[in-house]
């Protein structure tokens, strides 16, 4: 599988998000559009990013009762999404659902990876507020093995995890990872990161890069270093 960048637009309007792309002339950047540009906008700003030639990555992180999901994945399979999420908490009923709503009837159906861990959780937070007493990488093996026997493609998991699913999950099983910065840049209210080049070399898939992008004075050349850093 080969790696990407995806781009994390969290803009809250059609406005901005189209003024971001409008800079980049050359490339057509995997672009992840969240809850706040999806809540925005609304499913219309989908097929229109779409039509200008990037692929997708929607992220709703879905966790509610399996019949709830599996209707709203069916929906969602009509965007014509590369890729999109669910929570891996809300169990493997709810995931073999989602792959149920999700797949069309031609049998295909978009790339589904589960959330294991937000990497702005810490182990401190995961064990004082949500009283799960394991290590935060043993929850994150378990929740993608979870994902894997659900018959998911892959996980959202911090760089740090991404080995170690690999190792676990095998080479073919997708890892997307969220929480990198550059090795100059701030690192905002993420709490377990990596750089590029990091996640390069323990194995990472895809990195979604928001910020440090998004925010730098020439967002073109940020995604360039990020490629030129990630995918070589």
């Amino acid at each position: 599988m080969g790696k990407d960048v995806i781009i994390a637009c969290d803009f809250s309007s059609k406005e901005e998000v189209f003024a971001f792309l409008d800079k980049f002339k050359d490339e057509k950047p995997f672009v992840k559009i969240g809850m706040e540009l999806f809540y925005a906008a609304g499913p219309e700003i989908v097929k229109e990013i779409k039509k200008r030639g990037h692929k997708i990555f929607l992220d709703l992180k879905l966790h509610d009762i399996p019949n709830t999901v599996m209707k709203a994945m069916r929906v969602l399979a009509n965007l014509d999404v590369d890729m999109t999420n669910l929570h891996a908490a809300g169990t493997a009923a709810m995931m073999e659902a989602a792959i149920k709503g999700l797949t069309r009837e031609d049998g295909t159906r978009p790339i589904l990876i589960a959330v294991t861990q937000l990497t702005s959780t810490s182990e401190e937070r995961m064990r004082d507020e949500l009283l799960i007493e394991r290590p935060i990488d043993s929850v994150v093996i378990h929740y993608a093995m979870n994902s894997k026997k659900a018959g998911l493609d892959g996980v959202v998991c911090s760089p740090l995890e991404a080995r170690k699913v690999h190792e676990i999950c095998g080479n073919s099983f997708v890892t997307v990872t969220p929480g990198v910065r550059f090795a100059d840049g701030e690192v905002g209210d993420q709490v377990r990161v990596m750089t590029p080049a990091q996640a390069k070399e323990i194995g990472s898939d895809y990195i979604v890069v928001g910020r440090p992008i998004t925010q730098a004075d020439d967002p073109v050349a940020a995604y360039r270093r990020c490629v030129a850093e990630f995918v070589g």
